[in-house]
């Protein structure tokens, strides 16, 4: 009776062992996770480092696009397809390299972007709000700042004959974009207008001037006030005139000073730029920022998107055998984070990604290295527990079975949004209100912030950077900020 137990609990054993091996035997030829994991897997393996000299470099910059951003714009770029969102692949997230990135400053824990894009640009951080500095400068002063700064690599690039171009949503002479053909030891010094008669006397000169006299090959973006005299009225605004205080007009001295010279600024002049015979271009389509993605009007009196300004300064700077280094910024990004909305920051993540994917399409990765990455990040939160393909940008519901609709409520009873904020303008002072899907998704909606700020502020947690192309293998673990720059500079194969 025992033997016959014994065999009767080894068969049903027998049994159970083949049912896994069965079931496990589908897992591995049937599940797609598990097909997509070792598709994932051999990718990785088939990798072959790329160590020719990169001849051109792109840089792209979301300014503001944290972690949290990307993640949110991959879903929201996902369900604008009709989506669930989350299985969305952004175009730079296929990279094949990727590290985390450091981006305080030397001065502050969490940073601004003229100390983060500096160290960029110069391989050195600087303090907050200095642009292309010494690391141990002192802030706002014309007297240290000119007892010498570091080069940036576009004055490196240029020296061995690169082109050098700069894109940017945001003013053109903003510290992103500044900080790579200027150096300033205030960020804000956009014209003479912003600086002290002192700081003009000592020497010092403000961004606007010093895009003028650098003359990169392409320069669009915002600003184009900063470049005009206070007496000149604007082009597209009749009741604004420029903020310039000592009556140059950068943009006619643009066109003077430099041969085969284009300035536009707007969309009809922007399409009708001559690629072939422009050997410099500046673009000043807004005086201040230019439009967020979600309000852009590209009729004639419009704007070009960000996708379109990529293109056009990749024509122009590959017209040189030589190559060209290109930092293009999503700089609204950032704005629309300050703003404590998040569909516009959303929106203009979407565009950035479009402008990447426009740039792949145009260049050798053989020869051309790109990386993306951000200046900083911003206190944006993705929270609850919502079920898979919940609307971003909509109220959180649970992931119940019997209920699937069902809305995820707080303490107070109240449903909340999946999308949130540390602090800023969306702050509710009191009890608060119960919120509709209808509002939430709303684009002037202002996601909820628990500390009230008149500005949403940055956040101080490391970022990504992704790399594909010539050195891209560099790009790997956890790195300071200014590590960028190195690997830049030693894929081209540039000399100080």
């Amino acid at each position: 009776m025992a033997n016959h137990s014994t065999y009767i609990l080894a068969l049903a054993a027998s049994l159970l062992t083949t049912t896994a091996l069965a079931d496990d035997a589908y897992i591995k030829t049937e599940d797609p996770w598990y097909k997509d994991g070792v598709a994932a897997l051999n990718e990785r393996l088939a990798q072959q480092p790329n160590t020719n000299t990169a001849k051109n470099i792109i840089l792209f910059v979301g300014d503001g696009m944290g972690i949290s951003t990307i993640t949110a714009a991959r879903i929201y770029d996902g369900q604008s397809r009709g989506e669930t969102g989350e299985e969305n692949v952004l175009s730079f997230e296929a990279f094949p390299h990727t590290a985390l990135v450091k981006t305080y400053n030397t001065d502050a824990q969490v940073p601004d972007s003229a100390g983060t894009a500096s160290a960029l640009n110069t391989g050195v951080k600087t303090n907050i709000g200095e642009i292309s500095t010494r690391s141990n400068s002192i802030g706002g002063d014309c007297k240290s700042f000119q007892e010498g700064y570091p080069e940036t690599l576009a004055e490196i690039a240029r020296r061995s004959g690169k082109n050098i171009g700069v894109v940017s949503t945001s003013l053109i002479v903003d510290a992103t974009p500044a900080a790579v053909y200027a150096h300033s030891p205030k960020r804000r010094w956009y014209s003479d207008k912003q600086m002290s008669d002192a700081d003009r006397a000592a020497g010092c000169i403000d961004i606007s001037t010093q895009l003028l006299n650098f003359a990169p090959t392409v320069a669009l973006g915002g600003g184009r006030a900063t470049f005009t005299p206070n007496t000149v009225n604007d082009p597209e605004y009749s009741d604004q005139q420029g903020i310039r205080e000592d009556n140059n007009n950068l943009t006619e001295q643009w066109l003077e000073n430099l041969n085969n010279a284009d300035y536009v600024w707007n969309k009809q002049g922007f399409d009708n730029v001559d690629v072939a015979n422009t050997d410099h271009l500046l673009g000043l389509f807004e005086p201040s920022v230019m439009q967020y993605e979600a309000d852009r009007n590209d009729e004639a009196s419009g704007e070009p998107s960000l996708t379109e300004m990529t293109k056009t300064a990749i024509e122009i700077l590959s017209k040189n055998d030589g190559g060209y280094y290109l930092m293009i910024e999503g700089g609204r990004i950032d704005h629309a984070h300050h703003m404590g909305n998040a569909y516009r920051a959303l929106q203009d993540t979407q565009e950035f990604d479009l402008a990447i994917r426009q740039a792949l399409s145009m260049v050798d990765l053989e020869e051309t290295l790109v990386l993306v990455t951000a200046d900083h990040s911003h206190v944006f939160t993705i929270a609850g527990y919502p079920p898979r393909g919940n609307p971003i940008l909509g109220l959180s519901n649970t992931v119940n079975y019997e209920d699937p609709q069902e809305l995820a409520l707080a303490a107070d009873d109240k449903p909340y949004t999946t999308l949130g904020y540390w602090n800023g303008p969306g702050y509710v002072e009191g009890e608060r209100p119960h919120l509709t899907e209808e509002e939430v998704q709303d684009h002037e909606y202002l996601q909820q912030a628990a500390v009230p700020k008149n500005s949403e502020s940055h956040g101080g947690e490391d970022v990504a950077v992704f790399a594909i192309g010539p050195w891209a293998h560099l790009v790997d673990g956890t790195m300071e900020q200014n590590v960028i720059y190195h690997i830049m500079k030693h894929a081209m194969g540039l000399k100080e």
